[in-house]
This record gives structure tokens, C-alpha cells and sequence, in this order.
């Protein structure tokens, strides 16, 4: 159903309408006459003289009004902490999907801004189930002090902060999720300083984010890797004002529009008489936001150290901490959790084919136990599966395969048991490679189901690990699923694939079946799990088999295979974090070199 209108909207005080006017003007010009458009333009303070140059630039597509929020700041200023809270015009955004019932989406757009591009476009862009759409924000990412910041105070990765001056945001989601109720809480629980309401808006969203071509918010910041010809929105942001700076880069993509409004010459006024003081004080200013994100990020109360201090439970912080330590010092195939104490796996204490009666009916019984418990899982939000995509790859195997996946949960093998349900292949049954003291010593209910759920475990006792070879080889053979996590290591809820070890692929090229690469991505849910993490949504990727060669003997196509899963692993993790896969483990290096 085709919209009746775009709603855009703007947040601006008195002495900022110009600018806004300015940014509308350059919008309008480029905007599709295909759309009828609706500028809101949020403010509490605004004169109605000031009002006269937008209101002139409404045209047969482009309707315009101020909506003064002084009311509605009034019906919830007793939720508030903060006195000042009506002068943060930046604030308003967060009250749009509440104020505006009837938009399904809507765009926020900063005063500070050119639109070069076919605004339109950018609202007709489907983001799905995220709360918003939106750039990285590049001082994050371009300078480590402010990336630093983002990580050890709001928590959010430096390459997955988003600026918050150009946003779509999902309307409906802010609504379903009480992103604004959250807000509110987050103000009494910690003021953030650094850029503020966008913190809030990073921590609230953190995962919700669908990430929009960085071109329409053009950053006038440090690097830009197009021609500025290709940006849809520039964003003059920080001190860089070209009415302030004549040598401000781009400054004359600015000017071209703005010589074309009725504020042109206040304009030009405001730019030459912008003092020597007030360019210091800009420096000053810039200086001092830097420093503040470097306190911030030291400081023993900040936001994420308070955080672990309370509200998180000991155990997962310290868990948390060893994995940041464990990857720095590149001990990637070490767990950071230890097993249980367990004894050596003998021959006569296991039948891994599992030919006698009992043992099938304990199997059996396993498996119901399993399933109600995966249920359960389910049922109460302890585990969520998001989607599982790929799963046309898993269906056409005609014969055994490795099942890959990366390990980061005692429960993530039921994660990939439910992709094999999915998959339709009742005639080919689903084992799982587990450790030696998993076996032997895991005492009660999870260790009866690591003792009889189609388990192979994977002995340090020579005769026994020649049995397990033996099974492994014979169930592949029979044309059956073998997961196995060739990380090796199980590093709770760590999102990074870690470097691979060789077994799966070994198991693969002798038995000359392929490789099933699944790796499992992760997305914070609304959801608080009682450790004070939030429950994980999960997104299962199962990627296209990788077949072994023909004419290559085991060990080329075993490092072959080996070779092709991570960099599979590695796309996919890129792809959908929007992060490159670096380890701290590399930057150290690169420091001592």
C-alpha cells in the first residue's frame, strides 16, 4: 500500500531555524515529485516570525509545520532527572513514535546537514525488524580514543556505533520495544556525556541497527572513501560549520543551496563575523570532548564497570574479562570454563556404535528428555532462534557430511539439532563429537544426555581414540551428520569465529564427505537473562557444502577444506556484525613490531 506521505522531521531552537531552512531547501530540490512529503520541525521555543522562511518553502509536495512538544514534555516531566531536558532539542527525536501514533516509520534528520540525494529513497528503503536505520558514525571508528569509548563505556562496538543525526526510525518497533520507557530508565541509571542522547540511543538499539550506505550520512569527518558527488546527506558535523569556517571542507556544497534561501545573507553575516575567540573556543571545545571520552572510558563509575559491579552476575564478568585476556595473548583453543574433573575414556567403557539393546533404548530416552528440555529452553526465552538461514544446503546432502559450527554455548550443538530437524533428513541420523571428560564425569542430567544423545566422545586414551576414529569414519560412511566444533575451544557467547584446527577437516577428507559450514550469529534480545546478559537471539547460517576434491590426497584437501571454512566463517561474520575480523591478539603483535 503506497504511502500518503513522508514524514520527516527536524528539532531545532530559535537560533537554529536557518540552518534547518538551509537543509530543507537542499532537501526539496532533490526530493522525488513522485511523493507528497510531511516536515515536522520539533521545537519549544521557536518565534512565529522565525517560522515565515520555512514556512516559504512549502510547495504542491513538500508540506511544513513547527509542533511545539512543550505539552507533551509536560505530561511525562515527572519521569524526567534531568532540569534541562527542554533545551536538548537533539532529545526530541526520541519522542516521534510516540507522538506521532499514526507513522509506521519516519526520518530525523539534523539541521546541520545538505540533502544531495533523493530523500525518498532512503524512507522507502525496507529495514525490516530493526528498531532503526542509520550510519556508522565515524569518529567511533576513525579515532581510537572515541572507539575506545564506545566499547568500555556504552558498551557497543566502535565499527557498530551509529550516528544518530540521520536516522529512519521503525516506528512501530520504538513503540513495541518502549524504546523511549528505556530511555527514561537509562537517564536515571547514568549520564552519558560524551555525544549523549546518541549513547542512549546506541545502548538501546545495540543489535536493532539496520545499517544504511554510508551515504547518506556523509560524515564531514576524517576520511570519505567516494566522491562527495555520491553522498546523499552531508553532515557538517562538530565544529565543522562551513557558516563558520570558510576553509570547511565541501563548504561550498553548503553554500551552493544556501545562497538560494532568504537566509542567505544572515548567513554570510554569521560567517564574517565569526571571531578569532570563538574559532579558539571551537578548538578548545574539540579538545575537550576528546578528553572527556578518554576520562570517561578511566573512570571507575562508568556506565559498564558500574554495570558489572551490579547488576551482572560475578561469574559471567570474570568469564567476560578471561575471554578479553585469552584472545589477547592468542590462547584461542583453551577453554575459559573448566569441565568437570574427568578420568580417562577406556575401551570397554564405551560401545560407540552402540549396537546393544540398552543401550538404544537409553538413546531413545535421551532424546525425549532432550527434546522437552530444548522445548522448555524455547518456551521460556532462555534460548531463541531468530531464523535459520541456508537451509536448502543442509537438505540437499545426499550423503554423510561434517557439520561445522562455531562453539560458544554448552547449548548451541541444539541449536544445529533444530537445523537438521529442519532439514528433513529422517533417514540420516545426527551425532555430536564431544570431549573426553563431557563422557566420563559430567554428573546428573546433562550428563546423561552427554552419555546417550548420539554422542562420540573424543578420547586422550590411544586404543580408545582408534575406536573413535573407527565410529566416526563408519557413521559417515553410513551416509549420518557428525558436528563437530573445530575451534576446539567453547568461549561463552564470543561472536568471533576463532582459528581453526584441523580434526573436522581430517575426519572429512578421509572419509570423502563434505563439510557443512554453520556458524551462528548472535543479536541481544529484550530479553534479561538472570545473569544480567541479555538472552541471545540466534541466526543459524548454513552455507553450501565444501566437497573435497578429487585428485588431491586427504592432507591438501584437509587444509583445503580447513582453509575454505574460515574464510565462509569470516564473510559471514563481516557481513553481519559490520565489523572486519581483527584480534587483539594482532594488535599486540603490531605494537611490539
Amino acid at each position: 500500500m503506497p504511502v500518503s506521505h513522508i514524514p520527516i522531521f527536524y528539532a531545532c531552537d530559535n537560533t537554529f531555524v536557518k540552518y534547518t531552512v538551509v537543509s530543507l531547501y537542499s532537501m526539496i530540490q532533490n526530493a522525488s515529485k513522485e511523493y507528497k512529503y510531511h516536515v515536522y520541525i520539533l521545537h519549544t521555543d521557536i518565534e512565529e516570525e522565525t517560522k515565515a522562511d520555512a514556512y516559504a518553502l512549502a510547495n504542491e509536495n513538500f508540506e511544513i509545520s513547527f509542533e511545539d512538544v512543550t505539552d507533551y514534555l509536560d505530561t511525562i516531566a515527572e519521569k524526567l532527572p534531568l532540569r534541562d531536558y527542554y533545551s536538548k532539542t537533539t532529545y526530541f527525536r526520541m519522542f516521534i513514535a510516540e507522538m506521532f501514533p499514526e507513522y509506521d516509520k519516519a526520518i530525523y534528520i539534523d539541521s546541520d546537514t545538505i540533502v544531495q540525494g533523493d530523500i525518498s529513497k532512503m524512507y522507502n528503503t525496507n529495514i525490516r525488524e530493526a528498531y532503526l536505520g542509520a550510519c556508522h558514525e565515524q569518529a567511533m571508528v576513525q579515532v581510537d580514543e572515541y572507539g575506545t569509548y564506545a566499547e568500555k563505556v556504552v558498551g557497543v562496538s566502535r565499527y557498530n556505533f551509529f550516528n544518530a543525526g540521520v536516522i529512519l526510525i521503525n516506528c512501530d518497533k520504538f513503540r513495541v520495544h518502549f524504546v523511549l520507557d528505556k530511555f527514561i530508565q537509562y537517564l536515571h541509571t547514568y549520564n552519558f556525556v560524551v555525544t549523549q542522547d546518541e549513547d542512549y540511543l546506541n545502548l538501546i538499539c545495540k543489535d536493532h541497527v539496520y545499517w544504511l550506505d554510508q551515504r547518506w550520512n556523509t560524515e564531514i569527518f576524517g576520511n570519505i572513501d567516494y566522491p562527495i558527488e555520491e553522498a546523499c546527506v552531508l553532515h557538517y558535523i562538530m565544529v565543522n560549520k562551513p557558516w563558520h569556517y570558510k576553509d570547511c571542507r565541501h563548504g561550498d556544497i553548503f553554500w551552493k543551496y544556501a545562497k538560494e534561501t532568504s537566509v542567505y545573507e544572515e548567513m554570510l553575516s554569521i560567517l564574517e563575523n565569526y571571531s578569532d575567540e570563538e574559532k579558539a573556543r571551537d578548538v578548545k571545545s574539540a579538545e575537550s570532548l576528546l578528553a572527556l571520552a578518554v576520562a570517561e572510558t578511566k573512570k571507575e563509575d562508568n556506565y559498564i564497570n558500574r554495570l558489572n559491579r551490579s547488576d551482572r552476575a560475578k561469574d559471567r564478568v570474570d568469564i567476560v574479562k578471561k575471554i578479553e585476556q585469552y584472545e589477547r595473548e592468542g590462547r584461542f583453543d583453551e577453554d575459559v570454563e573448566a569441565d568437570p574433573p574427568g578420568k580417562v575414556l577406556m575401551p570397554e567403557d564405551i560401545d560407540y556404535l552402540r549396537k546393544g539393546y540398552t543401550d538404544k533404548l537409553k538413546t531413545k530416552l535421551a532424546f525425549m528428555i532432550a527434546r522437552r528440555f530444548v522445548n522448555s529452553l524455547i518456551d521460556e526465552k532462555k534460548m531463541i532462534i531468530k531464523e535459520i538461514r541456508g537451509i536448502e544446503n543442509f537438505k540437499k546432502l545426499n550423503s554423510g557430511a561434517i557439520i561445522t559450527c562455531n562453539h560458544f554455548n554448552a547449548f548451541d550443538s541444539f541449536a544445529i539439532q533444530m537445523a537438521y530437524e529442519a532439514a528433513e533428513q529422517p533417514e540420516r541420523k545426527f551425532y555430536r563429537i564431544i570431549r573426553e571428560g563431557n563422557y566420563t564425569s559430567f554428573p546428573g542430567f546433562y550428563g546423561f544426555l552427554m552419555r546417550h544423545c548420539n554422542t562420540l566422545p573424543l578420547s586422550s586414551n590411544r586404543e580408545t581414540l582408534k575406536k573413535f576414529t573407527e565410529a566416526v569414519d563408519t557413521r559417515l560412511k553410513e551416509g549420518h551428520f557428525v558436528l563437530i566444533y573445530p575451534e576446539q575451544s567453547m568461549w561463552w557467547n564470543y561472536r568471533k569465529p576463532k582459528p581453526l584446527k584441523t580434526g573436522a577437516y581430517m575426519f572429512a577428507a578421509k572419509s570423502g564427505v563434505p563439510v557443512l559450514p554453520c556458524f551462528i550469529t548472535m543479536k541481544d534480545s529484550d530479553i534479561m537473562g538472570d545473569d544480567g546478559y541479555f538472552v541471545q537471539e540466534y541466526t543459524i547460517h548454513i552455507s553450501a557444502p565444501i566437497y573435497p576434491e578429487d585428485g588431491l590426497n586427504y592432507r591438501k584437501n584437509m587444509v583445503k577444506m580447513m582453509e575454505k571454512n574460515a574464510e565462509i566463517w569470516k564473510e559471514i561474520y563481516e557481513t553481519e556484525y559490520h565489523i572486519p575480523l581483527t584480534y587483539t591478539t594482532e594488535t599486540n603483535k603490531a605494537e611490539e613490531e
